[in-house]
């Protein structure tokens, strides 16, 4: 098993609470880093443990290997999460985030027994919905650029920079191609309460295929929507974390 030590650089805790009744296990959208989670712990009350994950090839794990298959992802991640599920624990995750921390979910049930007290799941299709849209991840240099312009997630600024983009594009196609190439599979529904958030001008993500998460749990279902497109994570932040609070209190 791996030890805490062993796995703080892959779990980045700014502001370590001990004494905190519940950890709540934040992972990314494709491309991103854990540091787009570090800055909630000011907003969050004391009893609850912000803890944002990072995944390979980024932030803390620059040099580790990108993976491209999500049961590979999941395999690698869920022992080291293990030392830190001695307390309740929830998973919030935006986009691909939001598909990662539904099969950990599973996984961690299925291998350890153990499972989350709610699974927050943020602009993200349900998972046995296939995606309508034609995949990406293998596509030049260029129409890839081009696709990530449409989606508005990263800015103009990192688009236009040759050197970004050279280090930012095999980490974008890496973690696109985790998720084009998932495949869904059939288990129980989860046991805990899953929340499902959404943004009103989201092209990606449609209000049906939210709505489908219901099906993922033999608890409660709410979904709710924020001002802002697929990125409302930022643009509704403040928003965001109100509703975060009201449903882990």
């Amino acid at each position: 098993m791996t030890s805490i030590h062993q796995s703080k650089s892959w779990i980045f805790r700014t502001k370590p609470l001990p004494e905190a009744g519940l950890r709540l296990f934040c992972f990314p959208y494709a491309g991103a880093s854990s540091v787009i989670y570090r800055k909630w712990a000011v907003s969050l009350p004391n009893n609850i443990e912000i803890c944002p994950v990072e995944l390979p090839g980024r932030g803390t794990q620059i040099e580790s290997p990108l993976f491209t298959n999500m049961q590979a992802l999941v395999s690698l991640i869920s022992p080291i999460l293990l030392p830190y599920l001695d307390k309740p624990f929830a998973f919030f995750g935006h986009s691909m985030g939001g598909l990662l921390s539904f099969e950990l979910a599973r996984y961690l049930r299925k291998q350890y027994d153990k499972q989350p007290v709610g699974l927050f799941v943020s602009a993200t299709r349900a998972p046995q919905i296939p995606s309508s849209k034609p995949p990406i991840h293998a596509l030049p240099h260029n129409k890839f650029k081009q696709e990530l312009h449409r989606l508005n997630g990263t800015p103009a600024s990192v688009l236009q920079n040759d050197e970004l983009m050279q280090l930012f594009i095999p980490v974008l196609k890496a973690d696109f191609a985790v998720l084009e190439t998932y495949v869904y599979t059939q288990q129980p529904p989860l046991e805990c309460p899953i929340v499902a958030f959404g943004g009103l001008e989201d092209r990606e993500v449609t209000l049906s295929e939210l709505e489908e998460w219901r099906s993922q749990t033999q608890s409660s279902f709410k979904l709710q929507f924020f001002p802002g497109d697929h990125f409302f994570i930022h643009s509704a932040e403040s928003l965001l974390l109100e509703n975060i609070i009201k449903y882990l209190q």
